[in-house]
């Protein structure tokens, strides 16, 4: 059985533990999938790959160089979407300019404020994955994707029964979003090498998280495959609708 990237994390008594719980059990596929790419943006990634103590000393909370292989990953996963017409849903997020708003982000993080101004312009999606006209992108203030947003009355509409999940970052806002999806009972599948986060073990034991309890953790070759087999205008006609509108 081929390691998965957390094992090395976990002691003998985890291993044990998980297994006789029965967590981990592959929820599979679903069959009327979307998108959910979750804040995918410059204050995450930086301007540029560079190694993330570097990155950081401009945009505190990027993820360096491990955000922009996601990236590329992420757009191989929308090239496929896009192929088959599937609703794609982007993240980002939205402060005031005077940064009031931030609530309970301050709390934890002493630059969460920090240059609100490059934060404000940092919200803004990278452009080698810039949303399609057919696209949607939900504006939010907290971790998830859908706490406080109009996501789930979309996914609601298009008649979504499963989501495919990638972003930043995986122990946060993707971790919050996915917990969230589960809980409209959707069947999510965490997009491995789409994920990214600041810090390696964070990251690992994230998708363990997910894994044994909320999604299956997939690798992007499976997904693709996955999302080949699907019947073409399985969204029509709203997909349809959606490129006229755009």
């Amino acid at each position: 059985m081929t390691e998965r990237i957390w094992h090395r994390y976990l002691t003998p008594r985890d291993r044990k533990v998980f297994a006789a719980g029965g967590f981990g059990k592959c929820a599979g596929f679903g069959q009327r999938p979307a998108v959910i790419v979750v804040d995918v943006n410059y204050n995450f990634v930086g301007d540029r790959p560079e190694p993330i103590l570097d990155s950081i000393r401009t945009w505190s909370h990027s993820c360096g160089e491990e955000g922009w292989e996601g990236v590329r990953a992420i757009k191989t996963l929308l090239t496929a979407a896009r192929a088959k017409r599937l609703p794609i849903f982007y993240t980002t997020h939205e402060l005031r300019d005077d940064g009031l708003d931030a609530g309970g982000w301050a709390w934890k993080n002493s630059r969460t404020v920090d240059d609100i101004g490059l934060k404000q312009k940092g919200n803004q999606i990278v452009a080698e994955i810039a949303p399609m006209p057919a696209d949607f992108v939900i504006k939010k203030q907290k971790a998830s994707g859908f706490f406080g947003t109009a996501l789930m009355s979309f996914l609601t509409d298009f008649k979504v029964d499963s989501v495919l999940v990638v972003g930043t970052s995986t122990s946060g806002c993707v971790h919050a979003t996915v917990v969230d999806a589960v809980s409209y009972n959707l069947r999510c599948v965490v997009v491995e090498e789409g994920c990214f986060d600041r810090g390696e073990a964070s990251h690992a034991l994230a998708l363990f998280n997910m894994h044994g309890k909320y999604a299956d953790v997939v690798g992007l070759s499976e997904v693709i495959r996955y999302i080949e087999t699907l019947p073409s205008g399985l969204f029509e006609p709203a997909s349809a609708l959606a490129q006229q509108v755009g």
